[in-house]
């Protein structure tokens, strides 16, 4: 291997007897480095943007959410819940009502998700980074109940993201097991009434923005009638806790009749949908990777052409078929992590200069975009990925084709 090893290093850096050989050679370096850089840089924009959405969802989402496997409500006091309650990790408990109900004000009207939450919410997540208005969180004061709206659903009521002055809100949800009366349907409803606050939130993210509405939990257990029952427990654990230990302590506190989920977990949807955009973009550079990697196949064809003689000296001083092959099918594999190294090292500079500059933006509309420019974030196993990938498919595209041609070579010197 090492006698192999030596000559392919020798052919790879060695001027040849025709230059187009030394040109082919070039071409496929360059095919293989830029089809690798392709890959780093698209895989580390997917990467760009998961990393932006989590960062927007941690505002809303808490670390930690227990939720039924079974049904939407269960008892607050479940012993299940009693035991995560007193789990010595946590550092915050609280209950959530979660349910859709309508909305109506004036003529206008919008179905919407209503969350219930305790006074301890603001402790869950930040919420206070993506409050807007008067940026003061208060669901209850005194016999008045407050609702605070995202700021896609105040759009949808037609009211003004600055609005100075409190407008009740009426909140209808359906009664459980009960038929539409069309005689009198208003009595299938449960109604409430809520003042909207002065305060909203922004978490640009239209799941939220423009479908919820957080409450007072009293509030929201009146509006469903779900007294002493809850939707979830949303949890946030003490400083320095390994967030997925936890996680694992508390699923075996819960048992088997509810699902520890981290934020992850929480929006499932959204991340394996941008997984499988990840992966399917992988598969397609990969293919070009391929196509890019026939070109070490075509110089290394005229390579073993070029060094017919050599071959034949080499044969004559005891060298097998083995070994003859070996030389090429390393020369080969040489081609693919030199491209590979390079394209590394290329995709890595364009992701870093896109990093500090943003030189590909969303436009030139200013305010359009959460972001203005395409987000870029390189994490060490894409990369290790990408290189393990490009040698893989460099060596296996050159295998067969280089074992034929050279057993062939072979077979002619010695006859």
């Amino acid at each position: 291997m090492l006698y192999s090893l030596y000559i392919a290093k020798r052919y790879i850096f060695s001027k040849k007897s025709h230059n187009a050989i030394n040109v082919i050679s070039g071409i496929s370096v360059c095919g293989v480095a830029f089809a690798t850089a392709a890959l780093v840089c698209v895989l580390s924009v997917f990467n760009g943007f998961r990393d932006m959405i989590s960062s927007l969802f941690t505002a809303f989402d808490p670390q930690l959410k227990v939720v039924p496997v079974e049904g939407k409500y269960v008892p607050a006091d479940n012993s299940a819940l009693e035991k995560i309650k007193d789990y010595k990790l946590i550092d915050t408990y609280s209950e959530v009502v979660e349910d859709n109900a309508l909305v109506m004000i004036a003529n206008m009207q919008a179905m919407v998700t209503v969350k219930g939450v305790e006074d301890n919410f603001t402790e869950i997540a930040g919420i206070d980074s993506i409050l807007t208005g008067d940026k003061k969180f208060e669901l209850r004061a005194d016999v008045l109940d407050y609702c605070i709206m995202g700021n896609g659903v105040r759009a949808k009521l037609g009211l003004p993201a600055d609005m100075e002055i409190d407008i009740p809100l009426s909140v209808f949800a359906p009664r459980k097991g009960e038929r539409i009366d069309l005689n009198d349907p208003t009595e299938s409803f449960s109604h409430e009434k809520a003042y909207i606050s002065n305060t909203g939130f922004e978490v640009r993210q239209n799941k939220y923005d423009s479908n919820y509405i957080l409450t007072s939990i009293s509030f929201a257990r009146r509006l469903f009638e779900r007294q002493g029952y809850l939707t979830a427990v949303e949890l946030r654990l003490k400083p320095g806790t390994d967030i997925q230990k936890a996680k694992k302590s508390i699923q075996q506190l819960a048992g088997d009749s509810f699902r520890v989920e981290d934020r992850y977990e929480q929006q499932e949807e959204t991340f394996k949908i941008m997984n499988i955009e990840k992966l399917i973009s992988f598969v397609f550079l990969t293919f070009i990777l391929a196509i890019a990697c026939f070109n070490i196949i075509g110089s290394l064809s005229m390579l073993i052409i070029d060094k017919k003689q050599d071959v034949r000296t080499m044969i004559n001083l005891g060298a097998s078929q083995k070994q003859i092959s070996w030389i090429f099918l390393l020369e080969g594999w040489l081609i693919s992590i030199i491209g590979a190294v390079a394209g590394i090292l290329i995709g890595l500079m364009l992701c870093w200069i896109q990093d500090r500059y943003g030189l590909i933006s969303f436009g030139s509309s200013e305010g359009s975009y959460i972001i203005d420019a395409y987000p870029v974030s390189v994490h060490f196993w894409d990369i290790v990925l990408v290189f393990a990938t490009v040698v893989t498919v460099g060596f296996a595209s050159v295998c067969y084709p280089v074992w034929y041609m050279s057993r062939k070579l072979t077979e002619n010197n010695r006859a």
